[in-house]
């Protein structure tokens, strides 16, 4: 492992150095100042004259995917909250993404790394944890994740970083360069700036949660979507209000999707979700993969589905206007699996009729019927696009 390499006096000793402390923080907000913004890409679609469609492609980050953001507020909050200090093993329960991202900045402040994940987890997100020197405890049941990581961060007297938890806290929701702030001040100069849609899938729940707090705080009209995926309790409990439902199978889309609805995940700045069968998921992954011409992720194809049937609906009812979503992660992580027609067939998933479906939807322009549960927040009065 790497030592990090600040040093200042500190009459307090090993135990706490405040000085460390402060060199961390430093060297975490420097990598923010060196990687910059993330690009936000307007897709053409002739056939969709008068809506836009715009991509945050956060596969760009550094460690290649939208948890890049995560992980840095987390290390910020658990550092200035002094629970990570010189040397404090950091635990993490993660699908993948999360991890790799935590890993690299474990690495950039010379502290042990641990991820708690299920074995079903990517071969590819295993090795770029260890790229960063992170170290990969494999689990066969997904649902012990939560009681194993905390169990293994005190058996290692670390830190159980709790991404779950804290996602939602981590994050400055009323600015300070937040996904929601970059996605407004980069779609300024654009036709349609004020979108009217933002679609979000739902991990931990943190980033949904920090979009939709800074939608109300900025009092923008734009309405956020949330896209959930089979074997989730998000949508069940968005529709219910109900956070005690637990889903005993585990979603095959990593990074989105979890077996209850964690404590990050606020329904109450949700105005709608879908939830979106993942044969559903792969086909839109397939298409957006095309028109772009490079790979995007399983999570990407949640959101971009989801998207799409909004698209849809504002054609339907004649309206313009600008939607946003998030290329959360690329697909070269994901070759072994959704990219894999074995690994599908094994998985009784056929994405080729959704993909039919919403190919020609993007060509034609043509309704676009799939089959998917959809509602707005029963605590908010639908519009009549939502009833």
């Amino acid at each position: 492992m790497q030592t990090f390499p600040f040093r200042h006096p500190n009459p307090a000793g090993p135990a706490y150095r405040r000085g460390w402390v402060d060199e961390a923080v430093a060297a975490i907000e420097a990598d923010q100042c060196r990687t910059a913004d993330t690009h936000l890409i307007r897709l053409i679609v002739p056939a969709l004259s008068g809506i836009d469609i715009y991509l945050k492609d956060e596969s760009t980050h550094p460690t290649g995917s939208l948890k890049h953001r995560l992980a840095r507020s987390l290390f910020l909050y658990a550092l200035c909250n002094g629970h990570i200090r010189e040397g404090t093993p950091v635990v993490e329960a993660s699908s993948g993404s999360t991890a790799v991202s935590e890993a690299y900045f474990a690495q950039m402040i010379g502290v042990p790394f641990y991820a708690v994940m299920p074995r079903t987890t990517s071969a590819e997100k295993i090795a770029a944890i260890e790229h960063y020197g992170g170290n990969c405890h494999l689990i066969d049941d997904g649902r012990a994740l939560y009681a194993e990581a905390a169990a293994l961060a005190a058996r290692l007297n670390g830190h159980y970083m709790d991404q779950f938890t804290f996602a939602e806290r981590a994050t400055d929701w009323r600015g300070n360069n937040n996904i929601a702030e970059s996605i407004f001040t980069q779609l300024q100069g654009e036709p349609r700036p004020i979108p009217d849609w933002i679609v979000m899938g739902a991990g931990t729940g943190g980033t949904s949660a920090t979009i939709g707090r800074y939608l109300r705080y900025r009092q923008y009209p734009t309405r956020l979507c949330v896209a959930d995926v089979e074997h989730s309790a998000f949508f069940d409990c968005f529709r219910t209000q109900d956070r005690s439902h637990i889903c005993e199978r585990p979603s095959l889309i990593e990074g989105v999707g979890r077996p209850r609805c964690e404590p990050s995940f606020v329904p109450g700045v949700v105005d709608r979700m879908m939830k979106i069968p993942d044969a559903a998921t792969i086909a839109a992954m397939n298409v957006l993969s095309r028109r772009l011409r490079r790979a995007v992720g399983g999570s990407t194809g949640t959101n971009f589905l989801a998207l799409c049937r909004l698209a849809s609906e504002m054609r339907q009812a004649n309206v313009s206007g600008s939607l946003v979503t998030l290329i959360c992660d690329s697909g070269e992580r994901y070759r072994q699996t959704y990219y894999e027609p074995e690994w599908l067939k094994g998985r009784g998933l056929d994405p080729a009729p959704f993909e039919a479906a919403l190919s020609s939807f993007l060509t034609t322009g043509e309704p676009l019927t799939l089959d998917v549960d959809d509602v707005a927040n029963p605590q908010i009065v639908p519009g009549p696009e939502a009833a």
